[in-house]
């Protein structure tokens, strides 16, 4: 299926083509690409321009460059435009402007890449439905998955995030969403605000980017909720809160979780919700919640969404459990190891921390009688002058009174591991590779095993090592 034409990009860019050609895809990795993709010149760790040989070598329909690389065949297709930053953007507006999908944008301290996987998994079995891979939220990748976009296209979801202050609005006015969410605000990119209105005040600003007519969800339970509620009010139609607050139009009455899945009840205005997650944890059951209000917002079948939640499982590194066999030849020889070592900031420390309190360790098939729950925690960042304090917070966390054991990961970890009981210090690493290697160590049959840290704590590097014990992983390689 041709996304498009070389008259059609150079339309929208404002570029000059040196050659006919058309395109599937769009693509800003030569690792990544596919034959038939739009290879884009990025800018950014290094110049894309370096990789455009190589792209179009690999099959590439054409490269979007701002000059001609040198050692480009004469005959290259290329879209040569003034800056390949803005064309990007141009051609994402392009996309957004040629469909007439209903988007969803959605934002949040916490849940952002949860919340919109579980919208992808709703909608996409009621109607063609395009979304954000990974976390593809920032000032290229917002522009990129608006330029994936088919044509043809019912729904849309599109991930916004921020790291500094004036980062949402311009990306939501790109996306034009007809629905706005906020999952939640938190202490996350604080050493970037002055405070946690500040970081509501730029969540907010996602409104601001809201088609006429437009719906405005929000967390009804944070602090900073009359400041979203007002930013709600001021840009859009429609407003929408969720929460467990009493008066969320959307309200959560109970999630009680389970080893493998979240039941819980709602009321949506007068209507009783009984919805189930196919994973544990309170978050969940709150970013379900979101989804049903889209849901309704939409004017879809909420009881079809409803099945479609209680299959959904998070994506790899976003809570994803698994159970890990250390011995194949005895029953009850594996432990558990729930991976959410993507991201991290305060609160969805807390919980990640619950469910690890509510998961349920086997006892008496190990070296330690005891199964246990344990937690190897990797630096928070991004989290300012209070970081110390916000590490060391999380022995106070009602759930850490459930933890047998936490292994600390990083240098502002530190401040946490000096907070613990000694009952509950594991061991200390300065480095996540450090710990790694006697990964295996730290845990025995029975075990239910938490790992989680900021993506540049690097500590995803312990949940890879604790997977290479996986005693069937040995078996198929052999």
């Amino acid at each position: 299926m041709t996304l498009w034409t070389a008259t059609d990009a150079a339309a929208a860019t404002g570029g000059r083509n040196t050659a006919d050609w058309a395109a599937s895809g769009v693509s800003i990795d030569t690792r990544t690409l596919r034959p038939g993709d739009l290879f884009v010149a990025l800018s950014a760790a290094r110049d894309g321009h370096d990789f455009v040989a190589d792209a179009l070598a690999r099959g590439a329909a054409a490269a979007m460059v701002s000059h001609v690389p040198e050692g480009t065949p004469a005959d290259a297709p290329l879209l040569v435009v003034a800056d390949v930053q803005a064309g990007l953007e141009a051609l994402g507006r392009a996309g957004r402007a040629r469909t007439p999908a209903r988007v969803i944008a959605v934002t949040g301290s916490v849940g952002k890449t949860s919340t919109k996987e579980m919208l992808r998994a709703v909608l996409s079995h009621q109607g063609r439905t395009h979304a954000s891979v990974q976390s593809y939220n920032n000032h290229w990748g917002v522009p990129l998955t608006l330029a994936r976009m088919p044509a043809d296209t019912e729904f849309a979801v599109i991930e916004i995030g921020m790291n500094a202050p004036g980062e949402i609005a311009p990306l939501s006015r790109m996306t034009r969403p007809h629905i706005a969410l906020i999952t939640t605000v938190a202490a996350a990119h604080l050493e970037a605000f002055d405070d946690l209105a500040g970081i509501a005040r730029e969540k907010a600003s996602i409104f601001q980017g809201l088609e006429p007519g437009g719906t405005a969800l929000y967390h009804a339970d944070v602090d900073t909720a009359p400041i979203l509620r007002a930013a709600a009010t001021t840009h859009a139609t429609r407003t929408i809160s969720f929460g467990r607050a009493r008066g969320a139009h959307h309200r959560l009455l109970s999630a009680d979780l389970h080893a493998a899945s979240t039941v819980a009840r709602a009321r949506a205005w007068r209507t009783p919700l009984l919805y189930k997650i196919g994973t544990p944890g309170q978050h969940f059951a709150m970013n379900g919640l979101a989804v049903l209000a889209c849901v309704h917002a939409l004017g879809l079948d909420r009881a079809v969404a409803i099945a479609d939640l209680a299959a959904w499982a998070p994506p790899e590194g976003r809570g994803t459990r698994e159970r890990l066999v250390l011995d194949l030849a005895a029953d009850g020889m594996s432990i558990d190891l729930i991976d959410d070592a993507f991201n991290a900031n305060p609160a969805s420390m807390a919980a990640a921390l619950d469910i690890l309190a509510a998961s349920r360790p086997l006892d008496d098939v190990g070296r330690v009688a005891r199964g246990r729950r344990i937690a190897i925690l990797g630096d928070m960042l991004e989290l300012g002058p209070t970081e110390a304090a916000l590490h060391a917070a999380l022995a106070q966390l009602p759930a850490m009174q459930a933890v047998d054991e936490v292994h600390c990961v990083g240098p502002r970890m530190r401040a946490l591991w000096d907070a613990l009981p000694d009952a509950k210090r594991g061991q200390r690493a300065a480095t996540a590779e450090a710990l790694a290697t006697r990964a295996h160590r730290l845990v025995d049959a029975g075990d239910v095993v938490l790992v989680k840290g900021s993506k540049g704590s690097r500590v995803s590097l312990v949940a890879e090592a604790l997977r290479r014990a996986d005693r069937r992983l040995e078996k198929e390689q052999g």
